[in-house]
């Protein structure tokens, strides 16, 4: 009797289609009761009528491995309905009787996307390498040959690229959109490290150790940024991440100077990532470097070197124009040496253009400007 193969792979059509046969296939004998319902339901709209065929195929037919068929038809229908409880409920069923069917995690991943399910899509989204694992150390079935089955694999893992890729991007986006830093930061912590070697695992890191310098959690966001430089020396945001912290706090000058000079060596020569626009890129580079001589002006300043750390500032600020907290707070640096150095005409200048910024700095530059403001406080010492 000729006999028709149906795994779960066949039928799910939907956003993103999966390809991969990670899990059990069900096989179906041509010409059977089974096979001619299974053809209606096949033929049959997502709705109503639909569930109403499944719900009669598995009366009829829902033990072994027709019940497993029977629940992967009953998520990929609850999906396109937009019943993402009966999706997770028939996910669910089909893990419990077939644990690596990757087909089914990827259904429950597109429901927790599409509701907004962030735990939910993390709790999915972090099954998926386990159960990769898993598949790439399984044997060969009884009856397959060694060489035949590292093929097989071989073949189904290509296949599952483009859907670990949508989980990866769900997760990552699903991050940056949450509002709360901590929660934010814990995701792409948990991103990570599910996905060490993903695309997008610098760039969440990256993301992770800003995130801790927001918090102003200096211990993690050294350790996170350290951590990115021992594996990317040349990564200019995480060098120039470190070397703000410490000139800001006249903690290791000497290598946060060094620091901000390699990240202008390495800004010279860098080339324009494919995803960013001229516009995007010249933008980026510009606050780089403005941010790196702000750095270097004030490493000049904690050395007392206030000449020097007025050039550096005077470099910083037309480049850090699009970014008002920096360039806010790189205008107040500049307007407090001016004042050190008793060159108040000028300082007077700078601290009314920081105040003029929308940044934390305007009210250190109001405070500093009216030391220096009138006749008599001009004899106010600035320290």
């Amino acid at each position: 009797m000729k006999r028709c193969v149906i795994t779960c792979v066949m039928f799910l059509a939907f956003a993103s289609v999966v390809t991969a046969q990670i899990g059990k296939s069900v096989a179906v004998a041509a010409g059977t009761p089974e096979d001619k319902d299974l053809a209606a339901i096949y033929a049959a709209p997502d709705g109503p009528d639909k569930i109403a065929l499944l719900d009669k195929f598995m009366a009829d037919h829902g033990t072994g491995d027709l019940a497993l068929l029977g629940d992967q038809l009953y998520a990929q229908t609850y999906l396109a309905q937009k019943n993402y409880a009966k999706v997770y409920e028939y996910g669910d069923r089909i893990l419990v009787l077939d644990p690596d069917n990757f087909p089914a995690v990827i259904l429950m991943v597109h429901a927790a996307d599409e509701k907004g399910d962030v735990p939910k899509l993390y709790a999915l989204g972090e099954k998926v390498g386990p159960l990769l694992a898993h598949y790439e150390a399984s044997a060969a079935p009884a009856g397959t040959a060694d060489e035949q089955w590292t093929g097989q694999k071989a073949q189904n893992l290509k296949d599952a690229q483009a859907d670990i890729a949508y989980v990866q991007y769900a997760m990552v986006n699903a991050a940056y959109k949450t509002s709360d830093l901590g929660a934010r930061t814990a995701l792409l912590e948990r991103y990570a490290k599910a996905f060490p070697d993903s695309p997008y695992t610098l760039g969440v890191r990256e993301q992770t150790a800003i995130a801790y310098q927001q918090a102003q959690n200096t211990t993690k966001m050294t350790e996170t940024a350290q951590g990115i430089l021992e594996k990317d020396p040349n990564n200019i945001s995480m060098l120039l991440l470190l070397a703000d912290n410490w000139s800001e706090n006249g903690q290791q000058l000497d290598k946060a100077g060094a620091d901000a000079k390699k990240a202008l060596e390495l800004l010279a020569e860098a080339k324009k990532p494919e995803n960013l626009t001229d516009d995007q890129w010249q933008k980026q580079v510009s606050i780089q470097k403005g941010l790196a001589y702000s750095v270097l002006g004030q490493v000049y300043v904690n050395n007392n070197q206030n000449a020097q750390a007025v050039e550096a500032f005077k470099q910083a600020s037309p480049l850090l124009k699009s970014d008002s907290f920096s360039y806010g707070r790189n205008l107040y640096r500049l307007g407090f040496t001016l004042a050190k150095m008793k060159r108040i005409p000028e300082a007077r200048t700078a601290l009314t253009e920081a105040i003029s910024v929308n940044s934390p700095y305007k009210a250190k530059a109001q405070e500093t400007l009216n030391k220096i403001g009138g006749a008599a406080a001009k004899k106010t010492k600035v320290s």
